[in-house]
């Protein structure tokens, strides 16, 4: 039997945030900066992607590399995954932060437009951790990691769309994991690589506790982590 791989703290590991202009996004790239990482902020909107890079270099220094992209459209995930290898070479992370919420109205309420609007963080998980799945697999501690909702275990009618959004996604990391498993299996090598799933009720006053969450990734070996369900509470 393998031995366990060794954890890793997150100073100099390379860490990717898709959705990086949000709450969450600001307080988790922050975290991650103090915590010696380098990290690319991407967002959809290049002045509010940059004015937030800049804030932060501000105060944290120069360890921010900021990209535009639309993460919902397959080639620019792509063509951002050639920009970031060509400029910094493979990544160590990849914290999935797009979301949004639409809901109410019971059953009934469910529209087809509210489903296709809350799909695009599923569809943008899908195109990210693709492009970077061997980054992260060859990686001596890759991470990816994905913020869902305590809804997935207790859906309401209300939010019907949402909480399946929500189950697709940590399904989609499972299999992530599952996969990180294999390769390391295949190879007979010690698990190094992890996939986790943050549950939460709402993000709102709790930025700061998910950054740390997403930090400690880090210090924790790649088995306690993978397929990990983590309920992060006020």
């Amino acid at each position: 039997m393998s031995a366990p791989a060794e954890s890793a703290a997150a100073e100099g590991r390379v860490v990717l945030i898709a959705g990086a202009t949000s709450a969450s996004g600001l307080a988790v790239t922050r975290a991650l900066v103090q915590a010696g990482a380098r990290v690319i902020a991407v967002g959809r909107d290049a002045d509010k992607i940059d004015a937030m890079a800049g804030a932060l270099r501000q105060v944290d220094g120069p360890t921010i590399r900021t990209e535009v992209c639309d993460l919902i459209d397959e080639f620019s995930v792509r063509t951002l995954a050639e920009h970031v290898h060509a400029a910094i070479g493979p990544v160590d992370g990849v914290v999935n932060l797009v979301g949004g919420w639409r809901g109410g109205g019971g059953l009934a309420g469910q529209s087809d437009e509210d489903f296709r609007f809350l799909e695009r963080s599923f569809t943008a998980l899908r195109h990210v951790s693709r492009a970077f799945d061997e980054d992260l697999r060859t990686s001596s501690a890759g991470r990816l990691a994905i913020v869902s909702s305590t809804a997935v275990a207790r859906p309401l009618a209300g939010g019907a769309n949402y909480a399946a959004v929500k189950a697709a996604s940590e399904a989609w990391t499972r299999a992530v994991a599952q996969g990180f498993a294999k390769s390391a299996r295949d190879a007979g090598s010690p698990l190094s690589s992890a996939a986790a799933i943050f549950r939460v009720k709402s993000l709102e006053g709790l930025e700061d506790v998910l950054a740390e969450h997403v930090v400690r990734l880090w210090t924790q070996d790649a088995a306690s982590v993978n397929d990990a369900v983590i309920t992060i509470e006020g």
